[in-house]
Order: structure tokens, then sequence, then C-alpha cells
């Protein structure tokens, strides 16, 4: 699970970051608020923990700008004593939780662990979008009610695509989740895969709903209700 550690304070980023590695979490940390939304806005993150006075852009602005692209990723804000008006204002804006500075690392672990577990439980029997359905116990993907036969690649891939309908992914984004690591810019393993799910997608009933967006990436197009 990668968190995202949005902190100024140089003592308290790193006492986050060693404690958040020793629990097996993959940390980044960004140190003020214009580097925060890149990373937020362009990284795949399973939780962002954000300080709210932050240089360059307060991270009420941060986050913000995250909600109008993702309203699913938890987002804990980190406040100093008294910010009363900030936390109400945070939680408007959409943050999941806050925390009062300075705070014990065991009750941060707890509030992480909570805010992860409903997102991984959810995800946990299967998703569906449109007509296509994929069972995580079982690994079967059916596409209007016909089975579909995936490699274990192409069902992560498809995976992915699928917890974020409708949302434009980049390739470096779908490499890093799916893959793990950077490829070499020049690759084309994730056009690859992306040919083969189409094909493997294709249904006489609708048109494959991967898009490519030109410059941009891949998205996952889900029928609008």
């Amino acid at each position: 699970m990668r968190i995202l550690v949005v902190e100024d304070e140089p003592s308290i980023a790193d006492f986050i970051e060693r404690g958040l590695r020793s629990e097996g979490y993959a940390v980044t940390c960004a140190h003020d608020g214009e580097a925060a939304e890149v990373e937020a806005l362009t990284g795949d993150f399973g939780l962002v923990l954000l300080d709210v006075l932050l240089p360059k852009k307060n991270g009420l602005e941060v986050l913000k700008a995250m909600r109008a692209r993702d309203t699913e990723t938890p987002v804990i804000l980190l406040t100093a004593r008294g910010e009363i008006e900030h936390k109400v204002e945070g939680l408007d804006l959409g943050a999941t939780d806050y925390m009062v500075k300075p705070f014990s690392f065991e009750e941060l672990l707890a509030r992480i662990r909570a805010h992860l577990r409903k997102p991984q439980q959810s995800g946990a029997g299967g998703l569906e979008v449109g007509d296509i359905a994929l069972d995580f116990r079982t690994r079967e993907v059916k596409r209007a009610g016909e089975d579909v036969r995936l490699t274990s690649r192409e069902f992560e891939l498809l995976a992915y695509l699928m917890r974020h309908p409708n949302q434009v992914l980049s390739r470096s984004q779908i490499l890093n989740a799916v893959w793990g690591y950077d490829y070499d810019p020049g690759t084309n393993v994730l056009e690859v895969y992306i040919g083969y799910l189409r094909r493997k997608l294709e249904s006489a009933d609708g048109p494959v709903p991967i898009e490519t967006v030109r410059s941009a990436g891949y998205r996952l197009v889900a029928p609008r209700v």
C-alpha cells in the first residue's frame, strides 16, 4: 500500500516516513503544496496524510484539487492545535479524518488501518463497471454474462482500470500500479496489453470501453446512469 505524506516540517515528515516504512508501507513524501498536488494527482496512493499549513499552496487547496479528480482516496488532515476552522473546512472539502499535532504514532497507525480497511473489504469481492464484472476470489471476468479468459497480468490491468472508471490514467500510473516499477519510456508493453484486453472484451452488444486519450493515457468508460 502506497501512502503520500505531505509535511513541510522535516523532523515530523521523517518521523512519519520511518514509522510507516517499518510497518511495511511504501511512502512518498512532499514538502510543499505544489509538489503535493502534483504527486496526489499523478500518483496512485491508497491514502494521503496532508498537513494544512504548507508553503507555496496550503493543504486545503491541495485537497480541493484532489477531490475534483478523486473522491475516494482517504485523506487525513494534519492540523495544529486550535485550528478548528481548518478542520471544519477540510471536512467540508472532503477530508476523511483529521489529527491534531502532536499525536502518537500508534494512534496514527490505527487511523490509517481504519480508513484502509473499508476500501479493501469493499473491493475484496469484485468490481462491476457497465456490463463487465470481475471477481477477485475466483479470478473470473464476464462481459454481458459471457466468460472472458484473461492472463494474470491482463486481469490486474483490467482491475486497475475498473477501480478508476471514467478517469484518465497515465502510462506511468498504470505501469507503476500493475507492473510495480517504471519501464523505459520507449517500451510498448502497456500498449500490447491494452490491445490484448480490447480483443478479449469485444462484444456484439457494445464497443470495447477502453479509450485511448491522446497524449494523456487510457480510460475505462462507464455508462452514465
